[in-house]
């Protein structure tokens, strides 16, 4: 019974014009979805996914020796000096760390120079130690690492943002464009590598994928490409993310990954710089870990909003080593442990996946019977996209939630909409009008020559009622002979009045809404027919009726041989 009721209910949804109403509402959200109108309601339901995600908590591979404002205030000194930061590197090294990354620029000497050639004799004793730079633009010069540091130990700190600031992306590899202004010095991070012979420069690795890589290799995992032409790692591909990836209209993506942060707070351990030159900090925090120096005060601005800016008023902002740590993470995390990276369906595969919502959306309206079924099936069902949406986000799927939401509201209603306007007759009215206007030509024509027949009809009837003569019928139309039902040959043609009769009138019940009208034309057709036969009876001829008017003629086609009656 139950799967009866499904079955008419399915059919009729499908009778109905939800296929039209979902195709046409799913291609106008992808046309605008392309052009970017709803971008921005993409990304935040994206962000909405990263600040709805349980707490990952510490990944205990890494540590951030944070420059504080307490660290600032105590050693008066903004920036930080070049010898205090080679005191800090000193103590770290003596710990034994897996690797450091240094996200403080240096391409400026702070402070004393003695304390500028100790840090510089640190870094370049220990390959080890990975110093930041900034990339070149055409309009940006960047920012070099601190000079006499080899190239093999740099990698820029950039943080593609979105519009707004958005920090949603990492990025892995990079390309320095050469800037517009000559005069500049030439450095590693605003020359691009082209090896001799090549027509393409070598791409350089960001501070968070050197620093990864080189943990990684301590593992026993070798960088290596994939035959298109991606990074493997183990048996980790790390895709770059297209420019029109999950929500993004278009992206400026280079080699770019989606950040999947940990957590707000978190993600990794904090210590600060007078934490470390106190001798303050347990080693085994620092013993075979990725270390990362970078400022975690406000003074300095190294800060970027993330997902969670609607979140908690202090978690607006994160600092930018902190970030950089969180994408650290994500790489190691995904190579070590599985932890999944956040993928995206192909563009053909969403375009489907948001039409099979409108789709859902136009059967919710179809079934619901009355407003309280229609908006709360509609209301259930937009739950039931943003949890499977969510569902699958926590495995790492950024699905096409927020047009997927708006093609089955819309299609719901617009399906809602016809069926009320069905309902209501308007439009079965307007394509009855439509179509008595094009039958109109057609049927004057034939109805004029339904009447035309009856009325020779019935002209007949009259003149036998009248006992006229055989030679007087005949002079009035001697081409046909007497309506003779008693021979053989009269009664045939009778017979195919009759069946011509009767089949114009099915056809007539077929095509038309008035079985009334229809009805009333057989009888008058049968009881004419009636009358011409009873009057070739003598024994039944009312001569009474020689005056009887003629009934009123019921459209019919003209039958075959009607000119032999």
């Amino acid at each position: 019974m139950a799967f009866r009721f499904f079955r008419r209910q399915v059919a009729r949804a499908f009778s109905s014009p939800i296929i039209v109403t979902s195709l046409v509402i799913t291609g106008g959200i992808v046309l605008i979805r392309f052009l970017g109108a709803i971008e921005g309601l993409e990304l935040s339901a994206y962000d909405r996914f990263i600040r709805w995600k349980p707490d990952e908590g510490l990944d205990d591979r890494l540590l951030v020796v944070g420059i504080t404002e307490e660290d600032i205030q105590q050693r008066q000194e903004l920036p930080i000096h070049d010898g205090t930061l080679a005191d800090v590197l000193v103590k770290l090294e003596s710990y034994q760390p897996r690797v450091i990354g240094v996200d403080v620029g240096r391409d400026i000497p702070q402070g004393p120079a003695e304390g500028r050639d100790r840090m510089l004799a640190v870094m370049k004793g220990n390959e080890n130690i990975i110093a930041a730079c900034l990339l070149s633009t055409p309009t940006f010069p960047g920012v070099p690492a601190p000079e006499g540091v080899p190239d093999n130990q740099i990698g820029f700190a950039e943080l593609p943002q979105d519009p707004g600031g958005v920090v949603r992306r990492s990025i892995l590899l990079g390309v320095p464009e050469p800037p517009e202004e000559t005069a500049i010095k030439p450095h590693y991070c605003n020359t691009p590598n082209i090896p001799l012979g090549e027509d393409f420069p070598l791409p350089q690795e960001s501070m968070a994928f050197l620093l990864s890589l080189i943990y990684l290799e301590g593992e026993g995992v070798i960088a290596d490409q994939s035959e298109f032409g991606e990074v493997l790692l183990g048996d980790r591909v790390l895709a770059p993310i297209s420019l029109t990836f999950g929500g993004y209209a278009y992206s400026d993506a280079g080699y770019d990954l989606m950040l999947n942060y940990r957590s707000a707070r978190s993600a990794v351990e904090q210590v600060s710089l007078s934490d470390i030159l106190n001798d303050a900090v347990d080693p085994d925090l620092i013993r075979d870990r990725i270390v990362l120096i970078g400022y975690t005060s406000q003074v300095e601005k190294d800060v970027f909003v993330t997902p969670y800016l609607a979140a908690q008023e202090n978690l607006r902002e994160m600092a930018g080593v902190v970030i950089h740590a969180q994408a650290v993470s994500q790489i190691v995390s995904a190579v070590l442990d599985n932890r999944p990276l956040i993928w995206a369906l192909p563009e053909p595969v969403e375009i489907l996946w948001i039409w099979a919502w409108a789709l859902s959306g136009g059967l919710l309206a179809v079934w619901s019977q009355r407003s309280w079924q229609f908006f709360l099936s509609v209301g259930a069902a937009v739950a039931v996209c943003v949890g499977t949406a969510y569902g699958l986000f926590l495995s790492g799927g950024w699905l096409p939630v927020v047009p997927s939401a708006l093609v089955m509201v819309l299609t719901a209603l617009a399906t809602k909409l016809v069926e009320q306007a069905n309902k209501g007759g308007y439009t079965q009215a307007i394509y009855d009008q439509l179509k008595e206007q094009l039958r109109g030509r057609s049927e004057d024509s034939r109805s004029q020559r339904r009447l035309d027949y009856l009325e020779d009809l019935v002209q007949r009837a009259k003149a036998i009622r009248q006992d006229q003569s055989i030679a007087a019928m005949a002079a009035t139309d001697a081409a046909q002979p007497p309506l003779n039902l008693q021979n053989p040959q009269m009664q045939a043609i009778y017979e195919r009045i009759k069946a011509q009769a009767e089949a114009d009138l099915r056809q007539e019940q077929q095509t038309t809404r008035t079985p009334a009208l229809s009805a009333l034309k057989e009888k008058r057709i049968h009881d004419l027919l009636s009358r011409a036969q009873s009057t070739r009876t003598p024994a039944t001829l009312p001569h009474s009726d020689a005056t009887t008017a003629a009934p009123k003629p019921a459209e019919t086609t003209q039958p075959p041989d009607a000119k032999e009656i």
